[in-house]
């Protein structure tokens, strides 16, 4: 699938790079990648993967747009008020790369919808943008079931952390061995955060479609705002999980 010149010109930075080049190029835009959330870490992660050109970005989430959700969520805007959110997403991404696909899914899913959805679409991978611990797990274990990566993040007040996995690597069970339950409730959040850590997950999900670099498997990376520091910490395989069956 070559490059048109608009192209050319577009990701003119990106193709200049050696570990990228006109062929990291073309696997982009081939490439297809589903963003599960639509809000703090949706939008940055979104966004990024749309700018760098990579072909289809499809986006699944249920809610609309909120007045609150404005101060981090960059894919809407104030005349977005009461949309669905993968509607206001997907107008964002296309007026940004009108070149992208945004299959858009509004709709809460389970492990089960979850990996059908993988498997009938053909996603290379999956961007965990969701702030429920029960759809987090649902992603962790429909991806381990049909060895699809994806990247985790999460964010809490002024911190936030990422995961990448891939096929056998260490998963979200081997982090959280028991099941977090929601805690309900609004949490608060210092907006940049989520721009960190879903411009992070856009980064991981770009160098695993490139196979480039170093992914962040079997290592948990940790930011907190206020320190301003970074942790990578190590997160061996857990016996008997089911990423490592």
């Amino acid at each position: 699938m070559s490059l048109e010149a608009a192209e050319q010109e577009r990701y003119a930075r990106q193709i200049i790079l050696p570990e990228f080049g006109q062929a990291g190029q073309e696997k982009l835009k081939q490439a297809r990648v589903l963003v599960v959330g639509a809000g703090g870490l949706g939008s940055p992660a979104a966004f990024y993967l749309a700018a760098a050109g990579v072909g289809t970005v499809g986006l699944a989430d249920f809610d609309r747009v909120e007045l609150s959700n404005l101060q981090r969520q960059l894919l809407h805007s104030t005349q977005d008020l009461g949309r669905p959110k993968v509607e206001s997403g997907r107008e964002t991404l296309q007026a940004l790369n009108p070149a992208v696909q945004v299959p858009v899914y509004a709709e809460k899913l389970t492990r089960a919808s979850l990996g059908a959805l993988i498997s009938s679409e053909h996603y290379d991978m999956v961007v965990d943008a969701v702030d429920d611990p029960l759809t987090k797990f649902a992603i962790n274990d429909a991806c381990v079931a049909h060895e699809t990566a994806f990247v985790h993040g999460g964010i809490l007040k002024y911190q936030g952390q990422i995961m990448t996995h891939i096929p056998h690597s260490p998963c979200l069970r081997c982090l959280f061995p028991e099941e977090l339950k929601s805690k309900g409730g609004k949490n608060g959040v210092l907006g940049a955060v989520p721009g960190v850590i879903g411009s992070l997950q856009a980064g991981e999900a770009i160098k695993f479609l490139l196979g480039t670099g170093d992914l962040l498997t079997g290592r948990l990376l940790t930011y907190d705002a206020l320190a301003m520091r970074f942790r990578t910490l190590k997160v061996p395989q857990r016996s008997h999980c089911l990423c490592g069956e």
